[in-house]
């Protein structure tokens, strides 16, 4: 069993959806490596072509103000900055960047996390494909199904309507 520093939850909580891409954001990073949101994001600043867009991105006022409504922080409070969104690929590279044997194995655990929470939506996508095989299946087995009875009443009226035959041979 590997050893974990931060319980594989904690850093899952931390993860989110934005912009359509799980991203972590600095303040959660900086508590996650012990270290002050203000050197995390000097860091980044000083090192900033590592970080094209893709890696990492600036939150917008609208995205702020969501996050702000989910976490109920009041408007006066908190950051005076605008937070900064880190992809999975950004979190790797931060490990370049903050260059503490804390950071590297964090950094190991929390690519991990996100590899874990790939996996499991590959998983569920693949399981709802499956079901809606299945169901498409059962669909056309209802058609055939029916088909096979309207057949036999079919059959059962014809032979219902049609006159008894002579019998032949010998009496």
């Amino acid at each position: 069993m590997e050893n974990t520093i931060i319980p594989n939850e904690v850093i899952s909580d931390k993860i989110y959806f934005i912009r359509n891409q799980k991203v972590m954001l600095d303040k959660d990073l900086a508590e996650l490596y012990s270290i002050e949101n203000k050197q995390l994001k000097r860091q980044v600043k000083r090192n900033i072509e590592r970080f094209p867009a893709d890696f990492m991105f600036e939150l917008n006022k609208r995205e702020v103000e969501i996050l702000r409504s989910q976490f109920g922080t009041s408007s006066w409070g908190g950051n005076r900055y605008t937070p900064l969104a880190f992809t999975e690929q950004g979190v790797a590279m931060l490990s370049s960047v903050l260059n503490s044997a804390t950071a590297i194995k964090i950094n190991i655990q929390i690519i991990r996390v996100f590899t874990k929470i790939r996996e499991v939506v590959t998983d569920t996508i693949n399981l709802k494909l499956e079901i809606e095989e299945i169901r498409k299946k059962l669909n056309n087995h209802d058609k055939n199904i029916e088909l096979v009875f309207n057949y036999l009443d079919e059959l059962m009226e014809k032979q219902e309507n049609t006159e008894p035959r002579k019998k032949i041979g010998y009496k």
